[in-house]
């Protein structure tokens, strides 16, 4: 008896210590640089934000907060280094869409869900449904009646199997009840060529891509994925307003931190993140570059990720999609 008494005290002992030590690390947080890993290559809309974010978490914390890109397999590659890393706070992540998506598409090499603190969704990027100008749906009604009159017939450009653009091309189908044929590009690049050439029908774009060639004429607007009206597209309906009631699938962005990380560094990273993502500075560059503002600290940001999890889950399924 003696002897499991001891034992139990040595192990709150040892606990308590560890606490102090976590607690002392969390207020003088931080010490030395911060990275930002993302996942994509530099110059996307990702690395944008995390670098703008990066540079106003720099100013806050005292210490330079820095980028590193590891592009790759959908953000697999940069996913799983964090999942790897000392949970300190010297190491965040970032998360989007892609994140949620791979979870069922991927025999991933981490877990999505164990392996990571969620920190705070940024905000997001509603995509727009584009159609070339001599097409002759000129709505989303129209398009989707098109579709139902010849099934498999109309054509999507999507930016390879399993990315956002073939998802929320996939989502579409799905809640329109509508046989289209999806055709993959090697990127959304390629998949854009081909709409303005006039050989496949229609794209689920980035606004931010499609929006010279929408005010140059050279692509018509039908409807934004968002939930909102996008303010660089204010006179383009929401799908869900055009002909699709319950259509909504946004490319949102976030951060998160190594499982384990302390709390009371979740605590100050929400802190300062808050004020940088809220401020008129950070809202201005979010709209410039067609996306929004949509704040959620790590305790609103890890059940809505939950629903992503599931919203893609189901997509997948349905969908019967698998990597190639």
């Amino acid at each position: 008896m003696k002897t499991i008494v001891k034992y139990l005290l040595v192990v709150v002992l040892f606990a308590a210590v560890n606490l102090c030590y976590s607690m002392a690390d969390a207020q003088t947080y931080p010490t030395k640089p911060v990275r930002i890993i993302v996942s994509f290559a530099a110059g996307g809309a990702a690395d944008i934000f995390a670098r703008v974010v990066a540079a106003q978490l720099s100013e806050r914390l005292g210490q330079q907060v820095f980028v590193e890109n590891h592009a790759g397999a959908g953000g697999v590659i940069g996913s799983e280094m964090a999942a790897k890393s000392k949970p300190d706070g010297y190491t965040l992540v970032n998360v989007a869409s892609a994140f949620a998506i791979s979870a069922s598409l991927d025999n991933l090499p981490f877990d999505p869900v164990k392996d990571f603190i969620p920190l705070a969704k940024l905000g997001g990027w509603p995509y727009v449904l584009v159609t070339h100008p001599n097409y002759r749906a000129k709505s989303v009604k129209e398009l989707v009646a098109l579709a139902k009159e010849s099934p498999g017939n109309v054509t999507f450009g999507a930016a390879g199997v399993g990315s956002f653009v073939h998802l929320a091309t996939e989502l579409f189908k799905m809640q329109a009840g509508i046989d289209i044929m999806i055709v993959q590009f090697k990127g959304a690049g390629p998949a854009m060529i081909d709409l303005l050439g006039g050989h496949t029908n229609a794209h689920i774009g980035g606004i931010t891509q499609c929006l010279p060639h929408i005010k140059s004429g050279k692509l018509k607007a039908l409807g934004v994925t968002g939930s909102n009206r996008s303010p660089v597209l204010p006179d383009v309906p929401t799908i869900a307003e055009a002909g699709v009631p319950s259509y909504e699938s946004s490319n949102w962005w976030g951060l998160a931190a190594p499982a384990g990380t302390p709390k009371a560094i979740v605590d100050r990273l929400d802190r300062e993140l808050s004020i940088i993502v809220n401020s008129e500075k950070t809202r201005k560059l979010f709209v410039e570059q067609g996306g929004d503002v949509a704040y959620l600290g790590p305790v609103e940001f890890r059940p809505f990720l939950g629903e992503e999890f599931k919203k893609w889950a189901r997509v997948i399924k349905e969908g019967k999609i698998k990597l190639e």
